[in-house]
């Protein structure tokens, strides 16, 4: 391959992977909540209950790892594709800190880096925060490089086919007797009512785009099983002070409810988590299939993207399509589903800060 023949992503002279980071040995676990956790006041003893669901695992997220594997698989990808980008990893709640990356990307004399966010969607919690995040490492580290997050990606094919291929199989996996009538549980993490209500430019765009993206497997998945299925959305992982409305059903109450409805068969699909981390290894593989086993209930699990070669492509996708509209080229923007690509900056007060009015990004968003 020959320069010309390259991909081009200039002006871009870095990867920055950024995720939310997780413990990876006990003593790390009430640390590392009160990363999570900082400014709500919430006591040490809660922490500590909430840090038994990381004990179960040896203390261990399974995130970090998670990480890594995608790292090396973005490095590998981009390097087929004769890309010759570095890439590095920063986390906002544990090692390695974003800060840290940011400086080794500032000593390495970057200048200018993309942003991969493993988060798909639009909320404060997925999406600001984030932005929130750059623009304080923007202001921490002297001389830190610009930082650009790529667009929100939940309805990209590289993130959407891994679930239709995962909801087949977990369907083939129930007892053949179980399998046409089984239903599926489309999981996501809870958020505030209100955090919702604020998410994307008009309001509403996290459950929107979670609905969007269920509405795209389902129709992928009857074409190849050769019926609809049942299907509805619900919530795990719910926190903070019992008086505030979060979005609802838990999973296990509608497991619950489904069950005296007289449902005896169901697939999860975390369609909100782009891997197999503790939210879907506890909440989903431990807690709701016990409460499924305790209902009676046949249950299996869809898995979740992780390294898929396909959603490793996506990373890629992103960034030459971003370098491309900062060249001022009219890139094609690769969507599937009813809602359409997201922008690259986002709007001025999409997504706010529920404690308390913050920029957005550093130098590059509102």
């Amino acid at each position: 391959m020959t320069a010309a023949d390259q991909p081009q992503v200039a002006p871009y002279d870095a990867l920055l992977l950024l995720s939310f980071g997780g413990p990876e040995k006990p003593e790390d676990v009430v640390p590392f909540l009160e990363n999570v956790t900082r400014g709500r006041g919430i006591p040490r003893e809660r922490l500590e209950e909430v840090g038994q669901h990381y004990f179960g695992f040896g203390g261990r997220s399974p995130i970090n790892d998670q990480n890594r594997a995608l790292l090396a698989a973005i490095r590998e990808d981009l390097a087929a594709a004769g890309i010759d980008l570095p890439v590095y990893w920063g986390n906002r709640n544990w090692d390695p800190y974003l800060a840290d990356a940011v400086s080794e990307m500032r000593a390495d004399g970057i200048e200018r880096a993309a942003v991969f966010t493993t988060s798909a969607y639009s909320s404060y919690s997925s999406c600001r925060q984030y932005r929130e995040n750059l623009a304080d490492v923007g202001a921490e580290v002297d001389g830190a490089p610009r930082l650009e997050r790529l667009r929100q990606y939940y309805n990209h094919p590289g993130f959407v086919e891994p679930f239709v291929d995962e909801t087949v199989r977990a369907l083939g996996s129930l007892p053949e007797t179980a399998r046409d009538d089984a239903h599926l549980l489309f999981v996501t993490h809870s958020i505030p009512l209100a955090m919702n209500d604020g998410s994307g430019a008009r309001g509403g765009a996290y459950v929107a785009q979670h609905l969007d993206v269920m509405a795209e497997v389902v129709e992928q998945v009857a074409a190849r099983i050769g019926r609809t299925p049942q299907h509805e959305l619900v919530y795990c992982s719910r926190s903070g002070a019992p008086h505030i409305p979060w979005l609802e059903p838990d999973v296990n109450d509608r497991l619950e409810e489904m069950a005296a409805e007289g449902v005896t068969s169901v697939v999860m699909v975390p369609i909100g988590f782009v891997s197999d981390h503790m939210e879907v290894v506890y909440d989903l593989d431990t807690e709701a299939m016990a409460t499924a086993e305790g209902l009676g209930m046949a249950a299996a699990r869809a898995g979740t993207p992780g390294t898929d070669p396909r959603f490793v492509a996506l990373v890629r996708d992103l960034l030459l399509e971003r370098a491309a509209a900062e060249r001022g080229e009219v890139p094609v923007r690769t969507t599937v589903g009813s809602l359409g690509p997201g922008p690259d900056l986002c709007a001025v007060g999409c997504c706010p800060n529920p404690r308390a009015p913050r920029p957005a990004a550093c130098g590059v968003d509102s």
